[in-house]
């Protein structure tokens, strides 16, 4: 009989106190099963394997102040007490946020379903092939909507994009044009935002009206100019001269624009717009009070290498077979480092594929439909205000947003009309004019309407016909966009056609999940990912009204649960990290990156003031084994980035390290550290590196990857770090989603916290004295989904956390004692040992074997597993992280996998297996090569496909073979070819 879990229910105790606790469910490993491993690595407890692997000066001596653990069904009971406190008003704020209907199909078999949301990104395409299809139908909306042919596959939020397109025309321009015009009616949180990325990108901005645009400002001229259409208050403006003067000037048109609004008028490719960018929020993604939503960008062709972020392309594979992978910019910030496009690693896909399944789901006369809707309410609204007496400030056709100008004698009644629409549950833009904005939306009905009339009636209804209003603004032409009437089609593909039914739509959505390996199926052991269990209960929240239909410039009286859950959780990863405070605006984990590099360069900036000198801190010291955003996200905040050796252990070079301290002490700004190290050690001279940078005044960042190997521990505070991002998206359990959303919240040490990050429309409460501006669109970036790190925190406790550390860095030790009889090992700690990840050493094979860390990577898909992190930070390696959430049985799967193919590799050696064609050099291996009649290779099917006995109960299929990248390349497709190539 196998062994089973202890049970949480003591014989002689009281029953009533009985807690289904999560933290065991959490936790991969049985007590039995910890005890075995442990015994294999000679330790008698977790505590002294911890005490072995942490180095002695770091190790936190006292518990963790986070409340004991709870049960999954009290906490969520618990939350969903705190969730009422929120009050959901209709929005009408508008803003770049609108209300949406997430069609069930997809809310239930999508964004709440585990074999969508636990996908990692698509590095391995060959078993990515549904999302990918996903993303690559979202790059085809959005090339056929913007009119441009080129489009990415998400990006953070509108306001971020922006900025990328901005930094994006100054790469274009060879930087030799600095100047940057934004309009100043577009979105205020898009302007703020550009004003932060300008400074250290080296762009002279430019905010003001376009009627006023000099295209002789900044050095060198103008790079790019960017504007809103429609506006921010809903004018729709013609920019055809404005394009056309930007191109005589050597300028690119960059346009921030509505996708909904797109379906009726011009798309900004048509009128000579060079690069759109925008939010796909609307596009069936809630408000979730700012996020997480796939913002867009597209552009032209010949743009491809500028363009950030990720591009989805069309390729073959071995077979000759069309098969879909990541283009050109597959994770260039590991190649590039600081020259790349952006520091962006993660994205927003799985809301990308929420947005392209509701494309799906509608198709072109659907959203058309939605468009037009919107479009009528927003008449009919104007009609009836100006019955009441009121007027538009502007005359010309609008889509679906209104400013409007209260009646002759009632200007100063701004507050009273916002504060009547608010008894009826519903927010209004307010200008500091006495004007006020309206938005309608998806979600908009004659109810609304009509409220919203009362409201503009102070207060009392009119008994106006709605439909009579309509039918009113229809007759005399205000339901139409006149001359901005979009003629071209869109959305022609079959794909947006052929699914109406919920039959076909829910067959589709399982079609491409069931081509895509996700932790529904495997362990994924990607080191540097900490791709853990992702709690059902952790996940429930994030559909919560209460939760997902907050706007996020609402009045904070409407979002006391928020805040409530704000401040815990701010609390929690003050606690965990060893800080003063923590900043939740940054939503993924280089904006947190580049927002505690802004925050250094603050705090140099005001030293450098009180002592009445200017800045001349500037250089950040990186060890060469960083992760590639960490040079990006220097060069971003306008820094020089200076590499320090690591020596022959992996470990960072003291000696060289010393040496360009001493160099650049003068104008050394801070180092950026990854701990444990990225080749998975605890380096025992993390305080003396601390030391060495506070000595010539610097400051330490350090990067929150491997957090998940620090949490109970150990802390940066106690490293002696001074700011620490955190990804949400690994250590505290928010789902990879394939590819994002995550969320890069940033702790920092006193010294740092008056300038952590506000916003110019709601300050965060956290936001200093001295604050940055704002890296992120919302105030607190993503907070529908910080809702699952709250409930991962609280149902785990303190000491449940610390138990996940300990197993996270037992499992990992455990593996590494496993294969260390058939792989080297390449780094390990003085005692030998590992933190919560380690490095194979592949690199022989290729001479002795001409196998290559690739061939091993897609060989383990025929054994049903992902590959380890391939190449980084060692080239020919491969890192495996398994974190606490797998059980022994699993880890020993992986290793026999991993022991099976040395074995093969050892049979090429011995030249039992051909060196050409084998079953590395042709892996993955799918069922229709499997099926054929002819079976061309010395080697067997049943050795090809079925390598281990456990494939036999389950086996997952690749669906393509190995796709050829380069050829994807010199033939860019990155929009949807013919139906017939899938089939």
């Amino acid at each position: 009989m196998t062994a089973t879990r202890q049970s949480n229910v003591s014989t002689d105790a009281n029953v009533l106190d009985f807690v289904d606790g999560f933290v065991h469910r959490h936790i991969g490993p049985t007590p039995s099963e910890i005890d075995i491993m442990l015994e294999t690595l000679s330790f008698a407890s977790l505590d002294a394997l911890s005490d072995a692997t942490v180095p002695s000066d770091i190790q936190s001596n006292t518990p963790l102040d986070i409340p004991e653990a709870r049960g999954e069904a009290e906490f969520l009971q618990g939350l969903k007490t705190i969730a009422g406190k929120n009050k959901v008003y209709r929005s009408c704020i508008g803003m770049g946020y609108t209300g949406t209907v997430t069609p069930p199909v997809i809310l239930r078999n999508v964004l709440e379903n585990p074999g969508w949301y636990t996908q990692y990104t698509p590095y391995q395409a060959e078993i990515a092939q549904g999302r990918l299809e996903a993303l690559l139908n979202f790059q085809t909306m959005i090339a056929d909507l913007t009119g441009l042919p080129l489009a990415g596959a998400s990006l953070l939020d509108e306001a971020t994009a922006a900025a990328e397109a901005m930094g994006m025309c100054a790469s274009i321009a060879r930087h030799k044009k600095n100047g940057f015009w934004a309009a100043d009616d577009c979105h205020p949180q898009t302007l703020a935002l550009l004003q932060t990325r300008a400074t250290g990108m080296g762009i002279d901005l430019k905010v003001g009206p376009i009627s006023e645009i000099d295209f002789d400002h900044g050095e060198g001229g103008l790079c790019g100019v960017l504007v809103q259409y429609p506006t921010t208050d809903g004018r729709l403006e013609d920019y055809k001269q404005l394009a056309a003067q930007a191109k005589t000037n050597g300028c690119l048109t960059v346009a921030a624009a509505d996708l909904l609004a797109l379906t009726v008028v011009i798309p900004p490719g048509e009128w000579g717009a060079d690069v759109c960018v925008g939010s796909a929020q609307r596009f069936g993604v809630p408000m979730g009070l700012g996020g997480p939503h796939a913002a867009f960008i597209s552009t032209h062709d010949q743009h491809a290498r500028k363009l950030p972020g990720r591009i989805i392309g069309v390729s073959k594979d071995a077979h000759g077979n069309p098969a879909l992978r990541m283009a050109i910019q597959t994770r260039e910030q590991h190649i590039r480092r600081d020259k790349a496009t952006s520091n962006i690693c993660t994205a927003q896909a799985l809301l990308a594929i929420i947005n392209s399944f509701y494309a799906v789901y509608h198709g072109p006369d659907g959203l058309r439909n939605i468009a037009r809707r919107v479009q009528g309410f927003t008449a009919a609204l104007v009609k009836g205000l100006e019955r009441l007496g009121h007027s538009t400030t502007h005359a010309g056709p609008v889509f679906d947003t209104i400013r409007i100008q209260l009646g002759k004698g009632r200007k100063h009644a701004a507050r009273q009309v916002a504060d009547a629409a608010r008894e009826r549950q519903i927010n209004l833009r307010e200008y500091n004019d006495g004007t006020l904005g309206v938005t309608l939306d998806e979600t908009t009905n004659r109810a609304l309407v009509a409220d919203l009339l009362a409201a503009f009636n102070f207060g009392h209804y009119t008994g106006f016909d709605i439909d009579e209003l309509l039918s009113e603004a229809e007759s005399d032409g205000r339901c139409n966009v006149g001359e901005f009437a979009r003629e071209s089609d869109f959305l022609t593909h079959p794909v947006f056609h052929d699914h109406r039914s919920e039959t076909k739509l829910l067959r589709y959505i399982f079609k491409l999940m069931g081509r895509d390996l996700s932790l529904a199926h495997t362990m994924i052991p990607l080191g540097s990912c900490t791709m853990k269990l992702n709690g059902t209960s952790e996940m429930i929240p994030v559909t919560w009204p209460e939760f997902s239909d907050m706007h996020p410039f609402a009045p904070d009286t409407q979002w006391r649960g928020y805040t409530q859950m704000f401040r815990e959780l701010e609390r929690w990863l003050c606690e965990v990290t060893g800080f003063s405070a923590v900043s939740l605006q940054p939503n993924a984990g280089a904006q947190g990156e580049y927002a505690g590099l802004l925050v250094i360069r603050a705090y140099h900036e005001h030293m450098a003031a009180k002592a009445g000198t200017d800045n001349q801190r500037d250089v950040c010291l990186i060890p060469t084994s960083a992760h590639g955003t960490n040079p990006a996200s220097a060069v971003m905040a306008g820094m020089r980035v200076v590499a320090i050796k690591c020596n022959d252990h992996g470990d960072i070079d003291m000696d060289d390290l010393r040496a360009k301290a001493e160099k650049h002490a003068e104008q050394l700004s801070c180092l950026m550290i990854t701990y444990p190290s990225t080749h998975g050690v605890f380096e025992s001279t993390i305080r003396e590196v601390c030391d060495i940078i506070h000595d010539t005044g610097g400051q330490v960042y350090m990067d929150g990857a491997n957090m998940n190997a620090q949490v109970g521990l150990t802390s940066p505070g106690k490293c002696g770090a001074d700011v620490c991002h955190l990804n949400l998206h690994k250590t505290f359990c928010i789902p990879h989603g394939g590819g994002g959303p995550g969320m890069g919240p940033i702790g920092v040490a006193e010294q740092l916290v008056p300038f952590l990050p506000e916003h110019p429309v709601q300050r965060p409460d956290t936001a200093g004295e001295f604050a940055i501006g704002p890296v992120s669109a919302a105030p607190y970036g993503s907070p529908s989904i910080l809702t699952i790190s709250y409930v991962y925190i609280g149902m785990m406790g303190g000491e449940g956390l610390r138990r996940a550390t300990q197993v996270a860095i037992l499992n990992a030790n455990y593996m590494a004692k496993r294969l260390s009889d058939h792989y080297d090992i390449l780094y390990t700690d003085s005692n030998g040992y590992v933190a919560h990840e380690f490095i194979v050493d592949c690199r022989p094979f290729e001479k002795s074997a001409g196998v290559k860390i690739e061939d091993i990577a897609k060989r383990l898909m025929d054994y049903g597993f992902h590959g380890p992190t391939m190449s980084w930070p060692v080239a020919g390696t491969l890192m495996i992280e398994p974190t606490e959430s797998e059980g022994k049985d699993e880890l020993d799967r992986f290793c026999d996998a991993m022991i099976s193919i040395r074995a093969e590799i050892q049979a090429i050696q011995d030249g039992t297996l051909d060196r050409e064609d084998n079953p590395l050099t042709n892996a993955p291996h799918t069922m229709q090569q499997i099926g054929r009649d002819d079976w061309p290779h010395p080697y067997s099917r049943e050795q090809a496909a079925w390598p281990a006995n456990w494939l036999r109960d389950a086996k997952f299929w690749p669906t393509v073979g190995r796709i050829d990248n380069t050829y994807g390349d010199r033939n860019l497709v990155c929009s949807c070819p013919p139906m017939d190539d899938y089939s």
